[in-house]
């Protein structure tokens, strides 16, 4: 990386080249690949790869929205397949991206539990949220107003709620699993070593050995595996379907469910005061998880321009506030860019046809909402820890030792695992470091959008409240 950063420095006009070059979009793409440093082959195994390192969504979004929110897992199923694949063709035909998108991991857990279940708000007004930020999505990329609220967040406070979201996830996980339980003295406790508990442990080591040895698609085998040996003790929901499949008395196929979440989002109940603090969440988490994957993958892709901003980002941006609305209308929560698609990269993708690839290998899965409902929680909550352990990565880069940094950042990041809310760790971070800075006198370091963003925190806790 550091020869590539002073490549980029020694000859300039060379960046001003590659932007130019993916400023010509996808169909020039195809035709002179060789100038991207890629072909077909690869790109489709970059394709591939992507896919299987993201294709756990499948199971886990309709298990949690399942779950949480109550909502019917071959309905969700469907939506999940449905704004993946789409999501991931447009990302490669509009904005020549190898970038995959689907219903993102954190923000189906607020949808799901903060929102839902433990919010007493109805799935249908959910989902009215969730096109409603989308909405604001498209407005913010195209006025080019959403880059701006990014560059007033410290990147501090950035990586702590990324980080709270993890924790956030894994907890869920470790619930899921039976592994932590409520206790009425301590608030949660150590489940006990149950048979379902067993089993999750065993899943969860194996799928950890499978990303150390670097398996494609460890997330997905595991989830498989735990679900296999679970199956001769007797601890997997044998459901209807699936005992017709084991007697040979069913179809492996099913047809996609478009009646039980499609077109059921409730815009007049989310129109509300109320909804004020739930669009707000959506349209913030969503917006740092997607521009923090953006600026990572072109990283990792050497894909930045002279100023060092991804590429093509004002594209990328668009098509990700396009899946969010996509997302309210199927019936799942916001879909976004996946960090997975570094894995797509790293084997050489650097085109749209990576992300068309992915896209396209969605669409078969939107068949088999019978048998994916037979996988059990604890089968899939190894794949709930191992995404919170990505998503802590950017903590170790925060300066906890410098308070005025450091105590914000800290409470972004406990708060969100703390209060099972992701707005309640956004808002309290947000403020905190607003404050401090003001009364220590640094104005001139507060960015003006940042004075917005705490005044929208303020009228939040109000609405919430």
């Amino acid at each position: 990386m550091e020869d590539q950063k002073s490549n980029d420095v020694i000859d300039p006009s060379l960046e001003v080249q590659q932007d130019e070059l993916y400023k010509k979009g996808f169909l020039y793409a195809m035709r002179n690949l060789d100038k991207y440093n890629t072909t077909v082959s690869k790109e489709i195994v970059a394709g591939i790869t992507t896919f299987l390192t993201m294709s756990y969504i499948i199971v886990v979004n309709p298990g949690i929205l399942s779950d949480g929110a109550g909502m019917s897992f071959a309905g969700v199923l469907t939506a999940t397949v449905l704004v993946s694949a789409l999501s991931s063709i447009l990302m490669g035909l509009y904005a020549n991206l190898p970038f995959a998108l689907a219903p993102g991991m954190g923000i189906n857990a607020f949808f799901a539990f903060t929102l839902v279940k433990f919010g007493g708000v109805p799935w249908q007004t959910a989902l009215g949220a969730v096109f409603i930020s989308g909405l604001i999505f498209i407005l913010l990329s195209l006025f080019k107003v959403r880059r701006l609220i990014v560059e007033a967040i410290p990147l501090s406070l950035r990586r702590a709620i990324a980080g709270g979201i993890g924790l956030f996830i894994a907890f869920i996980g470790f619930q899921n699993a039976g592994f932590i339980k409520h206790n009425p003295i301590t608030c949660v406790s150590f489940g006990g070593f149950s048979p379902q508990v067993i089993l999750f442990i065993v899943g969860l080591i194996f799928t950890v050995l499978l990303i150390i040895f670097k398996v494609k698609g460890a997330l997905l085998i595991g989830i498989i595996f735990t679900t296999i040996i679970s199956i001769p003790v007797g601890r997997c929901p044998m459901t209807e379907n699936l005992k017709e499949l084991v007697l040979f008395n069913g179809s492996l196929f099913t047809m996609p469910d478009f009646t039980s979440v499609f077109l059921k989002m409730d815009l007049k109940a989310a129109f509300t005061f109320g909804m004020i603090a739930p669009i707000f969440t959506f349209l913030f988490t969503d917006l740092f998880d997607s521009l923090s994957t953006f600026v990572g993958i072109s990283q990792v892709a050497n894909m930045l321009d002279a100023k060092g901003q991804p590429r093509n980002v004002g594209k990328a941006l668009l098509v990700d506030a396009i899946s969010t609305t996509i997302s309210g209308i199927s019936g799942t929560s916001s879909g976004t860019t996946y960090i997975e698609s570094a894995a797509g990269v790293e084997e050489g993708g650097r085109t749209g046809l990576t992300a068309i690839v992915v896209g396209l290998l969605f669409l078969p899965f939107m068949f088999i909402s019978n048998v994916a409902a037979a996988i059990p929680s604890y089968a899939t909550a190894p794949a709930l820890i191992v995404v919170g352990v990505y998503m802590m990565g950017g903590v170790k880069n925060i300066k906890f030792s410098d308070f005025e940094e450091g105590f914000p950042a800290f409470l972004g990041l406990i708060l969100i695992p703390l209060t099972y809310s992701i707005t309640q760790g956004i808002i309290w971070g947000f403020l905190a470091y607003t404050i401090i800075k003001m009364v220590r006198g640094k104005f001139k370091d507060i960015h003006w959008m940042m004075y917005v963003i705490s005044g929208f925190s303020i009228l939040a806790l109000i609405f919430m409240n």
